[in-house]
């Protein structure tokens, strides 16, 4: 071979192997967890307890990778129930196999058994997402979060921490909580879900709490330096206030995406959200209580909510000599503050850098405009006729099919689900008002079908129907999306477009719907799909608040669903956690 071919040949080889390194690092690195489900005892209010966690760990463990990074997840069921794992806010690009909600991409991992997930990222995503249960009320224990680095190579938009830490906020219950929404559902047809004991920060209730003043979390910290915490709101049906004594925090980040930093003394994060915030240790060295309370958003008279307050402590290294107890955050709102927690969501803005663009979609294709409200599905059952508490999308209560979703709609299984999920409420009237009419409410399986690459603006309309306003965060599976505008009352198609920020708006995966009010928001449907829509607070999804949308494939390989893997858990018993099938029965309410 000649010298000029053998030059040119080396080149080749050259440019190979070079593309071969730039699609390595577009791709990322690949890392493999171990999940084992089994049952393991813990201590908390002066009770012990068996319940199912993820490697005996409550919180879970933390998944810590780079931005672009691949995830695989071995889950090895050793409990006594199926269980699925969602990977909450991970887009799962063309990838709907490893989404995880139960009976709407996959049937349970049945005890004995195991399943592999392989978690795809989308390309933008940066920040701190979380994993959990999507079965049964099962996420109560099993849950944990997901933290991803900037790319190997870049760094944070702001400057870089000195450290960081997570903090998981969540739900405990003195008994087995699948068996206490069990007998919930079957002792009164009208009645509430259990309310959980107490509130926990990594694991632990706090200082307030019965027998848990030798197990708070402490966050030791050294004066100066400034801290990243990463907050999951893993709590099961309650929107939090969140602070910190004599410190103020900066956030930077929610729902895996970057913010316009705000400074503020609190914050407000509902479940299934995350936030990234910066806290400098600027204090006199001594213990400050990190404090968090619910967020009622029901009418003040409604008494049946968690009062209590969860704590953890800041505590700075150095000789001083300890305070007889921690200093509570003054700053922390109470209760039933609105406007101070509406003032506070209405702060979020995007970078919209040249880094971390902006792309709202401005041609819509579709516009959909969905009321969220509380129900009653009125029956018969051999001539006596009742009433069932239920929830529902545009007068729409989602029962789950006994088939996955997914597994319908790509195998072509007819009978499963219906195509005809409403773009709008069957009529109009005022949402939010005293005066309601008779809404019909229907119980089935009705889906939204999207072609691949639509625009597509959601408005979500809060009411008061069965005189029961509260907010509703509402969360997408499979997509982040742009929330542009949010209002009080009855969304005015006329007027309230004018004020949507098409510039910098938040993007978010959970959004809330104000108490009697309405929050809009835009995406493109460039994620083919079976991805689930609903609302965050379990009780609310038990009763019916959910549907799906299913985003067709693109035409290309490249723009359809990845291949199914070659094992998929098969489905077995329905779960008993769940409303009642009255599809049959006369009418509902």
């Amino acid at each position: 071979m000649g010298l000029k071919k053998m030059g040119f040949f080396l080149k080749l080889l050259v440019l190979v192997l070079m593309s071969g390194m730039l699609v390595c690092s577009v791709q990322g690195d690949a890392h493999y967890y171990d999940f084992v489900l089994k049952k393991s005892n813990f201590t908390r209010l002066c009770s012990t307890k068996s319940m199912l966690t993820v490697n005996e760990s409550f919180p879970g463990p933390v998944i810590r990778i780079h931005r672009g990074d691949t995830v695989y997840v071995n889950v090895q069921n050793e409990g006594d129930y199926g269980v699925t794992i969602h990977w909450h806010g991970v887009e799962q690009t063309r990838n709907p196999w490893s989404d995880g909600p139960e009976y709407i991409t996959q049937c349970s991992i049945q005890p004995r058994t195991n399943f592999t997930y392989e978690v795809i990222l989308g390309k933008d995503q940066e920040g701190t997402l979380w994993w959990h249960a999507h079965s049964n009320w099962t996420r109560a224990t099993v849950h944990g979060a997901i933290v991803v680095l900037p790319a190997e190579g870049t760094t944070y938009p702001y400057p870089k921490p000195d450290a960081e830490d997570v903090i998981v906020l969540a739900s405990w219950y003195k008994g087995d909580v699948n068996l206490l929404v069990q007998e919930a559902l079957l002792q009164n047809s009208t009645s509430s879900t259990p309310v959980s004991d107490a509130y926990t920060i990594n694991g632990q209730p706090g200082d307030f709490a019965a027998c848990s003043n030798g197990t708070t979390y402490r966050l030791l910290v050294d004066y100066g330096k400034t801290y990243l915490l990463r907050i999951v709101n893993a709590i099961m049906n309650s929107e939090t206030f969140f602070a910190i004594s004599g410190h103020n925090l900066t956030v930077v980040g929610t729902d895996g995406t970057y913010t316009k930093p705000f400074v503020t003394s609190f914050i407000m994060i509902a479940p299934g959200q995350t936030m990234d915030v910066l806290v400098t240790m600027d204090q006199a060295p001594s213990y400050y209580y990190i404090a968090a309370r619910q967020f009622v958003s029901e009418n003040p008279e409604v008494p049946d909510f968690d009062d209590s307050n969860v704590t953890a402590i800041i505590q700075y290294r150095g000789n001083y000599t300890p305070p007889a107890a921690p200093s509570f955050p003054a700053n922390l709102p109470a209760y039933h503050q609105l406007e101070v927690a509406y003032s506070f969501l209405s702060q979020f803005r995007s970078l919209a850098s040249p880094e971390h663009p902006v792309n709202v979609p401005l041609d819509i294709t579709t516009r959909m405009y969905i009321t969220v409200a509380m129900n009653s599905v009125v029956y018969e059952d051999e001539g006596t006729t009742g009433t069932y508490i239920a929830s529902s999308l545009n007068n729409i209560s989602f029962l789950n099919p006994e088939m996955d979703v997914l597994q319908a709609y790509y195998r072509h299984v007819a009978g499963v689900y219906t195509t005809d999920f409403p773009d709008h409420p069957s009529y109009y009237f005022n949402f939010t008002g005293y005066d309601m009419p008779s809404d019909v409410t229907m119980q089935a399986t009705k889906v939204k079908v999207l072609n691949y690459n639509e625009s597509v603006e959601i408005i979500f309309q809060g009411t008061n129907l069965q005189y029961t306003p509260e907010d509703h965060p509402l969360h997408l599976h499979g997509y982040t999306f742009y929330v542009i505008g949010s209002g009080y009352g009855v969304f005015d198609n006329e007027t309230d477009p004018q004020g949507f920020n098409l510039v910098d708006p938040p993007e978010r995966n959970t959004v809330t719907v104000p108490q009697n009010g309405w929050v809009a928001l835009r995406f493109v449907a460039n994620n083919p799909g079976v991805w689930l829509w609903h609302c965050h607070l379990d009780r609310h999804l038990t009763w019916g608040m959910d549907t799906v949308f299913i985003v067709k494939d693109g035409g290309t390989p490249e723009t359809s669903i990845l291949p199914p893997p070659a094992y998929m858990p098969p489905c077995q018993d329905p779960s008993p956690i769940v409303l009642e099938d009255f599809s049959d029965s006369v009418k509902a309410w």
